[in-house]
């Protein structure tokens, strides 16, 4: 919403100095709807001082026809998170897994038909302003509500009509899209239809969520620019075990969770043909160590398509993990250790920036057949980090695992000094331990930051002639297309 709505008081939910009794002012009869809202625009209740939460009560939605009850915040789940002093984002005290029981500072993203339980923030002070966001999918279109705390104070809202357009989605976070939210787009895309080609247009700004696609092909994601246009948000295996997955049952409260819905910020399962271009999708979690993606593209059957044009994705660990036939173009890649990953058919960055944060390495693929193309990098650009030393990062390294393949390969690609002498991690040896023209680690045409030519001391890899490097050469050459 563009502004708030003005709450009186909540009570002992909520107190807007530090007393241990703060004095309320008198109830005030219920607000009439000032406006109407997206259904997943996110409350904002305003106070004359900042508000303090406090650690029982309970924030309550309620559908207005019916009095049925839509969503449930309990401040006494508080207590099961801790809050960042840096942005008030809430992470759980303890790793979420599958005997983990769901409670109210959780959320369910629903996505053709499946839920991926996830951490969230549903509270958020800013200034004298409390922002509640209620939990994904609890709001109907065209539908008024009203919401109530414990003491009895109530204000109303109405929301929006479905959307007009079936093909063209739009997000804006102000309010005067379609959607206030990314994740309110993806499940009304996969609503209308598996197959249906759409487009959702996210406005300039940031968006503070994980997201969860689930059986939704031919889909396009467009930002205004991926320095203008950021999904961010905080995950990591330390919160949230697992590289992720969806249940066909919604989690209820008070039971085991079931489901691991994973570290990452983005998951897809099971999406053909999606596209994303001109937007940064950043795991904010913000430490150097622990295993948190920012997208992990899951194909269903290892055949499904993603591209990617003009983005960024940003973690420290597993950043970018993909499965099926995948195509970045003139994109940012960041992190520190194996942060391109995954067990790709094909998977070409071309005119890419690979941007090493921290010592490690940049690759490790578990290709699944020997001839099948792996990751290969075109013409990319391999950068460092402020304060990342010189030597202190390999190319690759291997998982270790015989039952698949480390099929890597950098065709034309300037390479600055953060890359090491020896180019690749020998340790454990990767499979195969010596690369043929068609399977392993292989090179044609590195260059230094001069354009001179850069030759490793690497006994793995090896070095492809100019008619080798030809299959690795074109985006034709790799992925067919």
């Amino acid at each position: 919403m563009k502004r708030c709505l003005l709450f009186a008081a909540l009570l002992a939910m909520i107190s807007c100095n530090n007393d241990t009794d703060p004095v309320l002012p008198p109830p005030e009869p219920p607000v009439e709807p000032e406006m109407t809202v997206c259904t997943d625009a996110p409350l904002k209740l305003g106070f004359d001082t900042a508000p303090v939460l406090g650690e029982s009560g309970c924030i309550r939605v309620f559908r207005k026809d019916t009095d049925k009850e839509v969503d449930c915040i309990d401040l006494a789940d508080l207590a099961k998170v801790t809050v960042r002093e840096s942005d008030g984002t809430m992470i759980p005290a303890a790793q979420i897994n599958k005997e983990t029981l769901f409670h109210s500072f959780m959320d369910a993203l629903p996505s053709g038909g499946r839920y991926r339980p996830v951490h969230y923030t549903p509270l958020r002070i800013s200034g004298n302003c409390l922002e509640i966001k209620l939990h994904s999918g609890v709001l109907e279109f065209d539908k008024e509500y009203y919401v109530v705390s414990d003491a009895g104070f109530t204000a109303e809202f109405k929301t929006r009509a479905k959307p007009v357009s079936k093909t063209l989605l739009q997000v804006n976070a102000d309010g005067s899209g379609d959607f206030c939210t990314v994740q309110g787009a993806l499940t009304y895309a996969g609503s209308i239809g598996q197959s249906a080609e759409i487009t959702i247009d996210i406005a300039e700004g940031t968006y503070r969520e994980m997201l969860y696609l689930r059986n939704k092909n031919h889909l396009t994601l467009k930002g205004a620019g991926s320095d203008k246009t950021r999904i961010v948000y905080p995950n990591n295996e330390s919160w949230s075990t697992g590289s992720g997955a969806g249940s066909d049952k919604k989690p209820e409260i008070g039971k085991a969770v079931g489901v691991l819905g994973g570290r990452g910020l983005f998951l897809t399962e099971n999406c053909d043909d999606l596209t994303l271009e001109g937007l940064t999708i950043e795991n904010s979690f913000g430490e150097l160590k622990g295993q948190a993606e920012a997208i992990y593209f899951n194909s269903g059957n290892g055949s499904h398509r993603l591209t990617v044009e003009n983005c960024a994705f940003i973690s420290l660990q597993d950043t970018f993990l993909c499965k099926g036939i995948v195509y970045v173009h003139n994109s940012l890649i960041a992190g520190h250790c194996d942060y391109i990953w995954g067990y790709p058919a094909a998977c070409l960055f071309e005119d890419c920036e690979i941007r090493s944060l921290a010592p490690g390495y940049i690759v490790q693929a578990r290709t699944g057949n020997a001839g099948d193309k792996g990751f290969v990098f075109l013409n990319c650009r391999l950068t460092a980090g402020e304060g990342v030393a010189n030597g202190s990062m390999y190319l690759a390294r291997s998982g270790g695992d015989s039952k698949v393949y480390d099929n890597v390969t950098f065709v034309g690609c300037t390479m600055e000094p953060v890359i090491s002498g020896k180019g690749w991690y020998e340790n454990p040896l990767p499979n195969p331990s010596k690369a043929t023209a068609a399977t392993g680690w292989k090179e044609y045409g590195s260059v230094d930051i001069n354009g001179a030519p850069v030759v490793h001391s690497s006994v793995c890899y090896r070095v492809l002639s100019e008619t080798e490097a030809e299959a690795f050469s074109s985006r034709q050459a790799v992925l067919g297309e």
